[in-house]
């Protein structure tokens, strides 16, 4: 389990380099057949090692480290068991926090969000480390990458760490950018068509993915 708790205590490093990640607020988990390794309870996230790093089993009981797994344990714990995420990213990242208290969903202004799924929903307020927020939250991931916790933070869920890592990163973006768009009037959304057509030529494209260059197609278009 070494390197499932360095990838975990790397990815908490990487987060609060970036700013998503406060002192001990969050917290980061990754699973590997029947156990998941998650941050420990009231670790700093920004200097996290892998001694910081606890891993459990998928009923939640320690099976190595010496620390207090995540207050958020259930959360990690419903996600991994209803969905294919492998990794869970849990931060009170500011600009999700801010619209997480602010709006009921976060639709999709920019193209890139369709990455995350569609309109990112916004669960409903619970106490933090509460069976009814990991429910409410795993509700609001279905079909999804990311979702915002009602005035607590938010969540993104992937098939690595860097993938969680990188939605996590992209639903902050695109939270500042709806506050951006909102302070010059009202938002312009993406209609349901218009983000089909997206998805259709990022499928025909191949969009986002490094592809050889073949000499005989002569000028190449911009992806």
């Amino acid at each position: 389990m070494t390197a499932l708790r360095d990838q975990v205590a790397a990815a908490a490093r990487r987060l609060a380099a970036a700013g998503l990640l406060v002192g001990t607020a969050g917290n980061v988990s990754l699973r590997d057949g029947d156990r998941v390794a998650v941050t420990a309870s009231g670790v700093v996230l920004g200097a996290c090692t892998p001694d910081d790093v606890t891993v459990v089993d998928l009923a939640g009981h320690v099976v190595e480290g010496s620390l207090r797994p995540t207050s958020e344990l259930d959360l990690h714990l419903s996600v991994v068991a209803a969905t294919p995420a492998a990794a869970v990213v849990h931060t009170h990242a500011p600009w999700s926090t801010a619209v997480a208290c602010v709006l009921d969903e976060l639709p999709v202004l920019h193209y890139q969000q369709l990455l995350l799924g569609g309109a990112v929903r916004v669960a409903p307020y619970a106490t933090f480390g509460t069976p009814a927020l990991a429910a409410s939250v795993t509700e609001a991931l279905a079909g999804r990458q990311a979702a915002l916790m009602a005035n607590h933070g938010s969540v993104a869920v992937g098939s690595s760490l860097d993938r969680a890592v990188e939605h996590a990163e992209l639903l902050e973006w695109l939270c500042a950018l709806h506050h951006r768009a909102a302070t010059l009037g009202t938002p312009r959304v993406l209609t349901d068509a218009q983000q089909a057509d997206v998805v259709e030529q990022a499928v025909r494209r191949s969009y986002g993915t490094p592809q050889q260059v073949d000499p005989s197609e002569g000028p190449q278009e911009e992806q």
